[in-house]
């Protein structure tokens, strides 16, 4: 599809009963599919064993194509992480996908990574004055470089963890695995998600709650922004040196879109935050109409809130093949306007002589609801008028969501009245940005895509002065 992409998906357990792990970073990894679907991996230890005998396999595809049932019975471990990848820093490519595994000199570390930083390239060039020779294009590499270099004048893993935590700037939920220790790293401000859950005498660390769910573990609380949770076979540490000064800037767009339905983030539950969404909508923009759908799946929930604050019957007006696969990862505009007809087909005995709410969660270059309202239309539908259930993208995000360049965002160059116009729509009506704290239940939120202002300075690597850095 021509909207914007999901980010990852971190995962890790420690058993501290000794179990194998590794089928549960399997369903654990199941669950974060949606989070992305270019590359995954896993990595294991037995902390019994050897040290650093650290074992891991990764590549391209999903998860069922890259950790199928031959490969997964090679590796056990009662220590692992796993990672889902949707490229936002670095190329889709093999070498790029996660974890990172590195042998140095006091061992073996492991890293997966949620999010991007905005100070990689200086992060980067100070590693490369030092002799450092890079295998990827992610600025996981560097976060992973930065504390093994650290580790070698530290005296545990998790101090060169803090240290580099202190260096680095940016989003980022991160799970790290040395052959003892689980350590789970989360942003200062809150952006990515991190929870912790127990399952008996195993604990659990994943991106979102519906993990936990899925390899019947119990949530027990959210890692708390600036947090750096240490998991040994003596139980939990925390250190919340981060957290101190740090304002709170949660991604709005977990509970716009990323999340899964079923997921609680920061005591907010993803489907609700959708309903509460909807509902907004409604109130800002009401319409005379015979029915309300959304665009499969994403748009679902926020349309059902709109049917239920505005009286509206709710109905599927769309039939997904569930079976086309990863379609919207098309290199050309054509192919990508080809996949929707591929993936959705309309329900005309639901649409036919109805006038009609679409409902859908953003609109980014607007070729994919012009041509969901051109085939609503070509089934009979008398009406369509588009609800969205975030405002309209006008700035880059920096933080690890593929929302495109600024040329491309149709919002950036087009009114509300000139879009509503291009797509072919009756009304259009986006939500209004006052609303979003409330949908995500008072949580304070970074909205930088939508009003441009950014919790952190975002470091400009233009100018001249930044030329060395810019280039490695």
């Amino acid at each position: 599809m021509a909207g914007i992409k999901e980010e990852c998906g971190v995962f890790g357990i420690y058993d501290l009963d000794g179990g194998n792990v590794v089928p549960s970073i399997y369903y654990g990894l199941t669950s974060l599919q949606h989070r992305g679907q270019e590359s995954c991996g896993l990595a294991v230890s037995d902390t019994k064993g050897e040290r650093g005998n650290v074992k891991f396999h990764k590549d391209l595809g999903l998860v069922s194509e890259v950790l199928r049932q031959d490969v997964v019975r090679k590796y056990e471990g009662d220590i692992g992480i796993g990672h889902v990848r949707y490229s936002t820093t670095g190329a889709s490519v093999a070498e790029n996908a996660q974890p990172l595994v590195l042998s140095y000199v006091k061992g073996t570390l492991a890293l997966a990574h949620n999010g991007n930083l905005v100070n990689t390239p200086e992060l980067k060039w100070e590693l490369i004055q030092n002799g450092a020779i890079f295998h990827t294009t992610t600025d996981s590499e560097v976060i992973a470089f930065h504390i093994a270099r650290e580790r070698v004048h530290s005296k545990t893993v998790e101090e060169a963890v803090l240290k580099t935590a202190k260096k680095i700037k940016g989003a980022y939920g991160l799970v790290v695995m040395s052959p003892r220790k689980l350590i789970a790293v989360r942003d200062p401000y809150g952006l990515k998600p991190l929870c912790l859950g127990k399952r008996g005498n195993a604990y659990v660390i994943a991106s979102e709650s519906c993990a936990l769910t899925s390899v019947s573990a119990e949530f027990i609380r959210d890692i708390e922004p600036g947090e750096i949770l240490t998991i040994t076979k003596d139980g939990l540490k925390s250190n919340k040196e981060l957290a101190s000064a740090a304002k709170r800037a949660h991604c709005v767009f977990e509970y716009i879109y990323f999340a899964r339905l079923d997921s609680t983030i920061d005591g907010v539950k993803v489907y609700d935050a959708r309903i509460r969404g909807g509902k907004s909508l409604a109130k800002s923009y009401p319409v005379e109409a015979d029915l309300v759908t959304g665009v499969p799946e994403s748009g679902l929930p926020a349309a059902k809130g709109y049917s239920e604050a505005s009286g509206i019957p709710f109905a599927f007006a769309f039939y997904k093949n569930s079976y086309i696969g990863r379609t919207f990862i098309k290199p050309t505009q054509e192919e990508r306007e080809s996949s929707v007809h591929l993936k959705l087909s309309v329900l005309e005995s639901v649409v036919k002589d109805k006038r009609i709410v679409l409902v859908d969660d953003s609109i980014v270059r607007g070729t994919t609801i012009a041509n969901l309202i051109h085939m609503l239309k070509e089934a009979g539908a008398k009406e369509v008028h588009v609800r969205i259930s975030s405002p309209p993208f006008l700035h880059p995000c920096y933080f690890g969501t593929d929302v495109p360049s600024n040329d491309q965002l149709i919002a950036a160059s087009h009114s509300t009245e000139e879009i509503c116009k291009m797509i072919g729509a009756d009304s259009l009506g986006y939500m209004q940005t006052d609303y979003l704290e409330g949908m995500a239940g008072g949580l304070p939120l970074c909205k930088a895509c939508f009003d441009g202002n950014y919790p952190m300075e975002i470091p400009d690597y233009t100018n001249a002065e930044f030329a060395d850095i810019v280039k490695c």
